[in-house]
């Protein structure tokens, strides 16, 4: 699962998950952006090719060095 969060203060107002497959607002400017980011289809396209680029490009190394570091 890829997930982005953005903080301000410490606090996190927005998160993109891609288990959702859109954005989530935790604050109410957390929420305005989720809403304006997931009306659109282009940057959520960029947001859900995420993981297969970043997440599943690294497991296999990710996973072996977690095996030899036991």
């Amino acid at each position: 699962e890829y997930i982005n969060s953005f903080y301000f203060n410490k606090l996190e107002f927005t998160r993109f998950s891609s288990s959702v497959g859109k954005f989530v607002g935790f604050t109410e400017l957390g929420v305005k952006n989720a809403a304006n980011w997931n009306k659109d289809a282009s940057l959520l396209s960029v947001w859900r090719a995420q993981k297969e680029t970043y997440c599943q490009h690294n497991i296999q190394n990710w996973y072996n060095n977690m095996l030899t570091k036991s």
